[in-house]
This record gives C-alpha cells, sequence and structure tokens, in this order.
C-alpha cells in the first residue's frame, strides 16, 4: 500500500534529480570557509546557504535538501525561511538528525559510533512542524585489515543506531535517509577494491537485518550507501567499470528490492570522478535490471566549485551559483546514466550572468 511517505521517498529519487547535502556542521562549514578568508560566522554560513537555494532552475536538480539545524531555523536574504525557499522552488527540506560520532566503548581504535538517539522523537515532531519531510542520520566504518576493522561490534552498534533512527522517523512523519559511509581515507587508505567490497558488503548485511528488527517499512526510506572505490593511497586504482560493477553487485546483493531509492555519498571524490561513478553506476544497473532508482545525494563534490568562486564575495555571486548549476546539470545527466567527457566540458550548456 503506498503511503504519504512513500509518495515523498519516491519524489527525492525522481529521474535526473538528486538530494544536495547541505548540513555541514558549524565546525565542517567553519573549515571550509577558513582557508578561503571568509569570516567564521552564522551570518556568512547563512548567505552561502542562500546563495545556494536561489540558483536559478534549482528544483529541476534538486529533488530535496539536507539542511543542518542552524540552516532551518534561517531566513534567506528576502526575508522568507529557507523551508519556504526550497519549497517554492520545488525542493524539499530534510534535516540531520545525527548529533556526530564518538569513539566505540570498548571497541578498537578508531572505531566510531554514532549519537543523537536521546529525545529523538520530540526532535523529529520539532522539525515536521517547521517543514521538514525527509531526515539523515550518517555512520561512519573505518578499515584497517590490520587491526581486525571493522568488527562486528562496530558495524553493529551503528546498524542498531540506524535502524532506531529510521524506525523513529517513519512513526514521526519523516523518510529516513540510511547512511552506512565505509570511509575511503583514514589508516586503510591503501585498501583495494577487493577489501572495500568485502567491507561493504558486512556492513549492509548488518544494516538491513536491523532495520528488519525494527520493523522499517523499506519503501518509505532512502539508502545513502558509499561507492564501493579503492582506498585513496590504493596503488591499485580501479577503472569506472570496475568500480561500477562492484558497487551495483554489493547492492543487489543485500538490498531488498522494496527500497524506494538509492542516493549515492560522494566520500570524498573530487567532483567529476564523482559525477563519472555515478554515471557507469546507473549504465550497469541498466544491464543488470536493479530494482531502485540510483542517484546522487552530495555536498563537497557540488559545492566546492561554487565556495570557491563565491569566496564570500557577493559580487561573485552568479559565477559561483552557474558552477552549482553545472555540478547539478552533470549529475543529472549521471543519475540517468547519460553523462560523458564531452557533456562536462560544455560549459555553454548553463548560460553565463
Amino acid at each position: 500500500m503506498s503511503s504519504p511517505l512513500h509518495s515523498v521517498a519516491q519524489t527525492m529519487v525522481a529521474p535526473g534529480r538528486g538530494i544536495l547535502a547541505a548540513d555541514e556542521s558549524t565546525g565542517t562549514a567553519n573549515k571550509r570557509f577558513e582557508p578561503l578568508g571568509i569570516p567564521l560566522t552564522e551570518e556568512m554560513r547563512r548567505r552561502y546557504r542562500d546563495l545556494l537555494f536561489t540558483t536559478p532552475d534549482f528544483g529541476s536538480y534538486f529533488s530535496g535538501v539536507i539542511l543542518y539545524d542552524e540552516t532551518i531555523r534561517q531566513n534567506g536574504n528576502s526575508g522568507r525561511p529557507f523551508v519556504d525557499i526550497l519549497k517554492s522552488a520545488g525542493s524539499m527540506p530534510g534535516i540531520k538528525l545525527d548529533t556526530g560520532t564518538v569513539p566505540l566503548a570498548l571497541g578498537k581504535p578508531d572505531e566510531k559510533v554514532t549519537e543523537g538517539l536521546d529525545g529523538l522523537a520530540k526532535r523529529v515532531d520539532e522539525y515536521v512542524k517547521m517543514g521538514a519531510m525527509f531526515a539523515k542520520w550518517r555512520a561512519v566504518i573505518t578499515i584497517d585489515t590490520q587491526a581486525g576493522m571493522p568488527s562486528d561490534a562496530c558495524l553493529n552498534a551503528n546498524a542498531h543506531a540506524l535502524a532506531r533512527y529510521a524506525a523513529i522517523c517513519q512513526a514521526g512523519g519523516l523518510v529516513p535517509i540510511v547512511e552506512p559511509e565505509v570511509l575511503m581515507d583514514g589508516a586503510h587508505a591503501a585498501q583495494s577494491l577487493e577489501t572495500s567490497f568485502d567491507v561493504h558488503e558486512r556492513t549492509l548485511r548488518f544494516v538491513f537485518r536491523e532495520l528488519a528488527g525494527q520493523n522499517v517499512r523499506f519503501e518509505d526510506m532512502i539508502l545513502k550507501p558509499s561507492m564501493v572505490i579503492p582506498g585513496q593511497k590504493s596503488s591499485n586504482k580501479a577503472f569506472l567499470r570496475e568500480v561500477a560493477d562492484a558497487t551495483v553487485e554489493v547492492l543487489m546483493r543485500w538490498v531488498p528490492a522494496a527500497v524506494a531509492g538509492i542516493a549515492f555519498l560522494s566520500g570524498g571524490q573530487n567532483d567529476e570522478d564523482a559525477t563519472a561513478h555515478l554515471s557507469e553506476i546507473n549504465r550497469v544497473a541498466k544491464e543488470r535490471r536493479a530494482p531502485w532508482p540510483l542517484t546522487f545525494s552530495y555536498g563537497r563534490a557540488l559545492q566546492h566549485a561554487a565556495l570557491n568562486l563565491w569566496k564570500g564575495d557577493d559580487a561573485n555571486a552568479s559565477a559561483a551559483q552557474a558552477a552549482l548549476e553545472h555540478r547539478a546539470q552533470m549529475n543529472s545527466l549521471a543519475a540517468r546514466g547519460e553523462w560523458s567527457p564531452d557533456a562536462e566540458k560544455q560549459r555553454d550548456l548553463v548560460p553565463s550572468r
């Protein structure tokens, strides 16, 4: 049976549209501002988000935007709440609900668990009243084969938290984005594609076992996984097709067909790599007749060029918005499996302003 949440979930992964992750914490946003000389203030973060959300044709490419607590409470330059600005553009507002990671008690070094379950039902109710339609919770999985990471204890703790979060969201009226991210960097940066595949497989097995155990409705949720990619310092780099084959294979093995859709995170990839991988994954998924739509939910891989052009100066706003629009267009093509290097070079697809 269809439900209001299912309709929202389907809209989130509509053909050619993705989700903008604009839920950087204050600390993360400031780390990106500081090298560019942008003042580390709430006002500058607000102005930057306004620039993003008022980009022409924003809703054509972004079905939704993940917001941070600070941002969902703010107004744009026009005086209108960001929630209303997004809805007017045809994009749904969402909210980051986890409160970050802490070391896993009695876990191995560098293993983390995500917190934020305390009082979550009340926070969900508040955000729904503010206009949020979906939410996100991120778990981070670190690989270190020599240290036996990730341990079953780490995978179990994070999968259980993801499932409890998802159940609370659905009970409270939000579509949950379930994000188990297998990290590309850190101690395991030399991991091979095969190691990445194995850890993704274990992670998804734990996650969907816990989701089922908490009675989460798969058709009313979105999965936000990392792609199966070798570590950033791996000596064995993978071709686009290898990444796509491995990613689709692990999803086909462990993600139920009932899941409403999959929106990949970029996981530290640069702009064009994240787009190229998404496009090839979609091509392979069509060949394999994968049961779910596959799209993007990127943060830095969408915003990087725009932020570096803006640099805190609104005189650069048009150029920054054009850069965001171009990246959004490229990923819209990739979500259909239609991106190509030639398309990437056609900057005239986005009119200059």
